[in-house]
């Protein structure tokens, strides 16, 4: 039996990164084994057993045979015979394909001994170039890969991928292979692609692939929709959206914030070509074809929520720098951010980052921000307990009450509003 370190660990420890999760290979060995010596079976479609103290998985070596479409048109074969080098053919990348024994630890940096270090397809190499390259043909057999080669690309933004990989990807593409991406694993890896350091740079690999068109068309149409120049000098609705998402991740936005960027402007896609530049409407546009992503995708409700309030609200909160007291209660009212005080201020960085993400606009602020968390504030200190009993007193009932609780937070939001404005002379 030999133990193997594998995969991601190696690979960021060889780049110098922290390392979270450990994954293991374990070659000559049977499941018998392995439960022989306390590792509990946990692999559903494979053996895989969770280490007896650590808790981490290892994985017994097995190689793959294709035998349907999609993610899981495949045979498994597990057997001591498999050797490691099999096991790592079967990988996406070669920076993904290098393996090391359990009792050597890479240093940091690039200048380390490598001579642990079990590397048969030039994944070293590929490190050093920051290049992004497939390890066999086999590549092709799995269309999940497609998503992974573009999240890596959003992790490690300095990397390239390989032409003949990119090629490979487009021969998937054409050949309908995307097509049989189940929607889990689709928002799976987006999502992760979204929370990585640039994630415009997934988008740049799907597009460059063909797969944006199968997996999101509403965002791939985005691309040579032209918008007013005097508000996005970028002009480009498409990279307008790229330089919003790395904006979102520049100010460390949770998911569910990055996913409203995403699909907030999804309308401006379908503009009347009459109208352009202008987009009038696009808001509403954008909240029904968000609605068909979300329930394609199958996303979960916190990100389908947001997004949808953010493409409905995102103008308003933009102009509501301009906005009487009134205009910013029935605004707070329509986002529901009285009761959802949490979510109003993730729509507020959103919404930051749709302003920001505009060429020319990176380091501008956004007074928007505080002037309606203020004004949120300013709302909740009111007590409408008081407010509707006293209402209902006076044999107000229903929206008469809600009106009279409207009022009281105006009141509040105006004398807030009195005392922000700057005092002058005279």
């Amino acid at each position: 039996m030999q133990i193997y370190r594998v995969g991601g660990s190696v690979r960021d420890e060889l780049l110098g990164l922290p390392v979270k999760d450990r994954d293991w290979v374990v070659v000559g060995a049977t499941p018998e084994q392995m439960s022989a010596l306390g590792y509990l079976p946990v692999g559903k479609d494979f053996p895989v057993f969770l280490h007896p103290q650590t808790r981490e998985e290892y994985a017994l070596a097995r190689t793959e045979r294709k035998t349907a479409r999609g993610y899981k048109g495949f045979a498994i074969h597990t057997s001591p015979e498999v050797t490691l080098e099999e096991d790592l053919a079967r990988r996406d990348l070669t920076i993904n394909s290098i393996a090391i024994h359990d009792h050597s630890t890479p240093g940091s940096g690039q200048n380390k001994p490598t001579n642990d270090l079990v590397d048969p397809y030039g994944g070293q190499r590929d490190l050093q170039a920051r290049v992004l390259r497939h390890v066999t043909d086999a590549f092709r057999e799995d269309p999940v890969r497609i998503l992974r080669v573009a999240r890596f690309a959003a992790r490690f933004s300095d990397f390239r991928v390989a032409p003949e990989t990119l090629q490979l990807m487009r021969e998937m593409v054409e050949h309908g292979e995307a097509d049989h991406l189940v929607a889990e694993r689709v928002w799976q890896e987006l999502a992760r692609g979204l929370m990585e350091a640039t994630p415009s740079r997934l988008f740049d690999v799907l597009i460059e692939c063909g797969a944006l068109k199968v997996l999101l068309p509403e965002v791939d149409r985005l691309w040579g929709v032209p918008q007013r120049a005097d508000y996005h000098p970028e002009i480009d609705t498409g990279v307008h959206l790229m330089m919003v998402l790395d904006m979102s991740a520049r100010l460390q936005a949770p998911l569910a914030v990055r996913f409203a960027c995403l699909v907030h402007d999804l309308g401006k896609g379908t503009t009347p070509a009459d109208m352009l530049p202008r987009h009038i409407g696009h808001e509403e546009r954008s909240v029904r074809l968000l609605k068909g992503v979300c329930e394609r995708l199958r996303v979960p409700v916190d990100c389908r929520e947001l997004a949808e309030v953010v493409a409905r609200e995102h103008g308003n909160i933009h102009r509501s720098g301009d906005f009487s007291a009134a205009a910013l209660v029935r605004l707070l009212e329509r986002c529901d951010a009285l009761r959802k005080p949490a979510r109003f201020g993730e729509m507020l960085l959103a919404c930051e980052c749709d302003a920001r993400g505009r060429l020319g606009f990176e380091q501008q602020p956004y007074p928007q921000r505080d002037r309606l968390a203020g004004a949120l504030t300013a709302a909740q200190a009111v007590d409408t307990a008081d407010i509707a009993q006293q209402a209902m007193a006076e044999g107000l009932s229903g929206p008469k009450v809600g009106e009279r609780i409207q009022a009281a937070r105006t009141v509040a939001v105006s004398a807030w509003l009195a005392s922000q404005s700057p005092v002058t002379d005279g």
